[in-house]
């Protein structure tokens, strides 16, 4: 039996499917097995992801929608392996993944970082900027290198499966599910740590608008987080709605005291400019950066305001804001 099941959970993304599992063939660790996991999608990812396996211990199973969560509980199901790696079917895994994880043996979870690829467009690295940069509190977040708190995200996660059975895997959370299995493995005394060399190459979403949907409804789950785990809340999720509350405040007060009001956010979106373009050495990529860093804080912002609002204010259930869709 493999040491490690690595499970895809693949929604309408067959080109994206068919990049890494190329890039699995790659491994110069061989222990593993490759779990697909088909998510109801009404573009053929079978004839893709098939064809694929000759060189790959590959296992492809399709399923009615329900989104990614359960359809990584299904993958955790049939997976042999005693730890199972979840990654997101938008990821590239370099070669060296596995070695990097088996330097390592005292965790019962694990997680890495993401990065950008150089066959990343401008703006697949601009968003991977503003999800991972201090300047836009991803990297806060994300790249925090507290071994004992890490809080791995599924598109990057490694659990024992004893203890992923332990806690029965995800809940049925459109949004957030994997920081809730975090905080569960974490509440119930399981030691999860960051493995700073065990990164992907994370695409994430491929324009400005997707992004935007997607760190709204972050910004709604992490109230519905709280909920399930009072006092998960921390000072830097507030910061999105201090930048929204700054940003009006500005406009407000501009026409009446001068455009000096508006030099804080200049200054801020100058350094994001400089800061990105010398880390992608691309001024495209710096440039593009400004409004992903921009629409990440304020679709955050925006969508914890309104979770606070429905849930906190109004008592209702939370809704989901853009959530027609698991994937999108």
């Amino acid at each position: 039996m493999p040491k490690y099941s690595i499970i895809v959970p693949v929604y309408n993304r067959p080109n994206e499917i068919r990049e890494l599992l190329k890039n699995l063939k790659t491994s110069t660790f061989s222990d593993f097995e490759v779990i697909v996991v088909d998510d109801g999608s009404t573009e053929d990812a079978e004839s893709v992801v098939l064809p694929l396996g000759d060189s790959l211990n590959l296992k492809y199973f399709v399923k009615e929608n329900s989104g990614p969560g359960l359809t990584r509980n299904f993958g955790a199901e049939k997976a042999e392996g005693e730890i199972i790696v979840f990654v997101d079917s938008d990821c590239l895994i370099p070669s060296n993944y596995l070695e990097e994880v088996e330097k390592v043996s005292d965790y019962d979870a694990f997680g890495g970082p993401d990065k950008a690829h150089s066959s990343f467009s401008p703006i697949q690295k601009a968003i991977n900027f503003a999800m991972t940069s201090f300047l836009s509190t991803g990297g806060i977040r994300g790249g925090k290198k507290s071994l004992e708190a890490f809080k791995p995200r599924s598109f990057n996660m490694g659990v024992r499966k004893e203890v992923f059975v332990q806690l029965e895997g995800f809940l049925e959370m459109r949004f957030g599910e994997d920081i809730d299995f975090s905080l569960r493995l974490i509440e119930g005394g399981f030691k999860s740590i960051l493995i700073p060399k065990a990164f992907v190459y994370h695409k994430r979403r491929s324009t400005l608008g997707q992004f935007f949907k997607q760190v709204y409804n972050s910004g709604m789950a992490r109230i519905n987080l709280n909920e399930l785990h009072p006092g998960s809340m921390k000072l830097v999720h507030f910061l999105p709605v201090c930048f929204l509350i700054f940003i009006l405040a500005s406009f407000v007060a501009a026409p009446i005291y001068g455009q000096i009001y508006f030099a804080p956010l200049a200054i801020y979106f100058l350094l994001i400019l400089i800061t990105s373009t010398l880390q992608s050495v691309n001024p495209w990529v710096g440039l593009l950066s400004m409004p992903a860093v921009f629409i990440q804080i304020v679709g955050y912002g925006l969508g914890f305001l309104s979770g606070f609002c429905q849930v906190k204010v109004l008592k209702r259930p939370l809704s989901f804001g853009f959530g027609k869709s698991f994937y999108r």
